[in-house]
């Protein structure tokens, strides 16, 4: 059995802490408040601090075989905080050793004509996919320069069970779907986009900390060929047994004075051109290099529906 540290207990380190436990390993989830977001797990313990602290990361990560970092400030905040979080992630892999596993995503690639592949230059002319991509850059240096191993795990809009206020196929779409009302999306409806599956991406956190073959680079996780989200919105009400929904696109006048009241909309400006045009994600490299492989979409459908219907139910 082997200890990880999980810096981060939002849904992907969620995801992550749990197949951790699952395969037999200690983990220590690490958040400012020291609360699970959910239900206990067995062979997790959760403690509090602030993973921006160099030192008491380091402190909480003496031991570990890897370290996750699912942790993300708030969207607005990421240009002010990710720089110290992603300073404080290499400091501790240094200090104790362990293997820096950090979740990525797309934004460092900024606006691109076709697939994304892990070979794509880091481009992004907005302040977030600068930021993201820095924070790899420096992990990338030190790995290089032979101070620490570190290996990225990127990933597209998360989808699945335990995903919720951020994806763009959970609380603003899920609940008014399940009742066969319409739903409303940010950009085109209609043009191809990917979805990551939740636990393929812990299942990628888990994979790549023991793989030495993957450390110094990126991989993309394991994801399904792209659907537009009207697609998407058919398979889930057909699953769901409730009829064919309207998808509706977000009026970009509508956006822009929600924008004025509410920081995450205003943020999300940046990112609108992943609506507006094809968004896919190429993940052939990793599925070519190891075991992990996208869940099969009919079962992520499945499960989503299963799972957001209990949620509902409960609430």
């Amino acid at each position: 059995m082997s200890f990880h540290l999980v810096v981060g207990h939002g849904p992907a380190g969620a995801a992550t802490a749990r197949l951790l436990a699952e395969q037999g390993h200690h983990v220590r989830v690490v958040t400012r408040t020291g609360r699970p977001a959910g239900p206990a797990v067995e062979g997790v313990e959760h403690l509090a601090l602030d993973a921006s602290d160099p030192a008491r990361l380091a402190q909480a990560a003496r031991g570990a075989v890897a370290i996750h970092g699912c942790a993300a400030p708030p969207l607005p905040q990421w240009a002010g905080k990710w720089p110290a979080l992603a300073s404080a992630l290499c400091a501790a892999a240094e200090d104790s050793g362990a293997v820096l596993v950090m979740l990525g995503n797309l934004y460092g690639y900024g606006p691109i004509e076709g697939p994304m592949t892990e070979d794509l230059p880091l481009a992004a002319t907005g302040p977030k996919g600068r930021v993201r991509a820095a924070a790899w850059e420096q992990a990338r240096a030190l790995h290089e320069a032979g101070r620490i191993r570190a290996v990225e795990v990127r990933a597209s809009d998360f989808f699945g069970p335990g995903v919720t206020d951020g994806g763009h196929l959970a609380s603003r779409a899920m609940p008014n779907l399940l009742k066969g009302r319409p739903i409303a999306v940010l950009g085109d409806p209609d043009t191809p986009h990917s979805w990551t599956y939740l636990p393929d991406v812990a299942r990628a956190m888990a994979e790549l900390a023991t793989e030495e073959r993957a450390w110094g680079r990126a991989w993309h996780v394991p994801t399904a060929p792209a659907l537009p989200v009207r697609t998407m919105a058919e398979r889930l009400a057909a699953e769901a047994g409730t009829g064919p929904v309207a998808v509706r696109r977000l009026s970009p006048v509508l956006l822009g004075v929600a924008g004025l009241f509410s920081p995450l909309l205003r943020e999300l400006r940046e990112v609108r051109y992943q609506f507006d045009r094809p968004f896919a994600m190429d993940s052939s490299a990793y599925e070519a290099a190891f075991t992990a492989r996208a869940t099969p979409l009919e079962e992520q459908l499945a499960a989503t529906v299963g799972w957001w219907r209990e949620r509902l139910r409960t609430a």
